[in-house]
């Protein structure tokens, strides 16, 4: 009987013991089998290494991370963004230095909003077979933006540095003035540059870069200013600066010699004195020796001087042809021509032929739209 009562006894305990194997599993869900969980290893270590204090609106600025790799088993490190506001990103790759075991990668972006807040960056391995690392995110942060006050004058230029490379003066019209300049900018949005109280105003050629940017602009203003005067906003002293371009409306005078003056007339003065000069020696050693075999010699100064004092030539131009206001390649077009027009010729650039409009308006038109004979 003892016996029959432990065989109960175990059985039932049997039992029960199965029962709760079963009802202790998840529902729905495999046995877990250990050595086929793989577990990823987080092997990046990313932080700010500088973030600034303050920006102004209209500034671009870098941002620099400092990232450490715990393995070398990978072909590179890439970064995702996201949940950035009132930023505009200007480089997707980072600009790298490698220190020792560091990375420090640098983004720069532009603040074109009085709120701004930094991206949050994941990185990430690539390749990551079976995903075996672990990408980490660095959260973004709110950024301290403040928006200037300027004067009317301002020219909506923010950099670091800004300067006057060169520039000229020439008449439009009876009303007007054009002023050119080509100016250079460091960590500067160039492009936004726009001037208040002009009669016009444009961007000739542009080269835009995150450090280094050069821009050709001309703006049209009245006769009656004497100095052109705008400000722009000095990162590095923090404070707005002015600057001045006298306006000397002389077809001579030119601060730089480029191709926004191709041709210097004072130089041409200056060969008509000589060749006069040397006409006039040649007459009087024929008046004074009498020997009249000088005068082959003066046929040369003369043929000279009558090429210099020749009127500028009329062109003809052919229908549908721009009228550039200055010779640059996809410069501003202010007029077409509907028919085909004859000219007075100005002088000439690379690719350009300068004329005088009926309407005394001086443009350029390109060599292709002169009329072949």
């Amino acid at each position: 009987m003892r016996l029959i009562l432990l065989s109960v006894f175990f059985l039932a305990a049997l039992f029960a013991q199965e029962e709760f194997d079963t009802y202790s599993k998840p529902f729905g869900f495999p046995e877990s089998n250990t050595s086929q969980q793989i577990q990823s290893e987080k092997v990046l270590y990313v932080n700010y290494e500088d973030l600034p204090k303050r920006i102004v609106k209209g500034e671009i600025f870098p941002i620099t991370i400092r990232l450490l790799s715990t393995t070398d088993k990978y072909e590179q490190i890439k970064y995702n963004f996201s949940n950035q506001d009132g930023l505009k990103s200007l480089n997707s790759i980072p600009y790298r230095v490698e220190n020792g075991k560091y990375f420090y990668d640098t983004f720069y972006y532009l603040a074109n909003s009085s709120w701004a807040r930094l991206p949050d960056i994941e990185a990430y391995i690539e390749p990551n077979p079976n995903n075996k690392y672990e990408s980490t995110v660095l959260k973004g942060k709110k950024l301290n933006v403040i928006t200037l006050n300027p004067k009317n004058n301002f020219s909506n230029i923010i950099a670091e540095h800004f300067g006057l490379v060169e520039y000229k003066t020439t008449s439009f019209d009876n009303l007007h003035n054009i002023i050119v300049f080509v100016a250079e900018a460091k960590r500067c949005d160039i492009a936004n540059i726009e001037f208040k109280n002009v009669y016009k105003q444009g961007i000739e050629s542009i080269i835009e870069s995150i450090e280094d940017s050069k821009i050709t602009y001309f703006v049209v203003v009245d006769k009656k200013v004497e100095t052109f005067k705008f400000s722009y906003f000095n990162l590095e002293q923090n404070r707005f600066n002015n600057i001045h371009i006298p306006i000397i409306v002389d077809d001579d005078k030119v601060t730089t010699q480029t191709d926004l003056k191709p041709k210097d007339q004072s130089k041409e003065r200056i060969k008509l004195i000589i060749a006069l000069s040397v006409a006039l020696v040649l007459l009087i050693l024929i008046v004074w020796r009498k020997k009249y075999i000088y005068s082959i010699l003066l046929i040369f100064p003369v043929a000279y001087i009558t090429f210099l004092s020749a009127p500028s030539k009329n062109l003809c131009i052919e229908e549908g042809s721009n009228i550039y206001l200055l010779p640059v390649s996809n410069g501003t077009i202010f007029e077409t021509t509907s028919e085909t027009i004859y000219l007075q010729q100005e002088g000439k650039a690379k690719g350009f032929v300068k004329v005088k409009l009926k309407s005394n308006k001086i443009g350029w038109v390109k060599n292709e739209n002169i009329c072949k004979y």
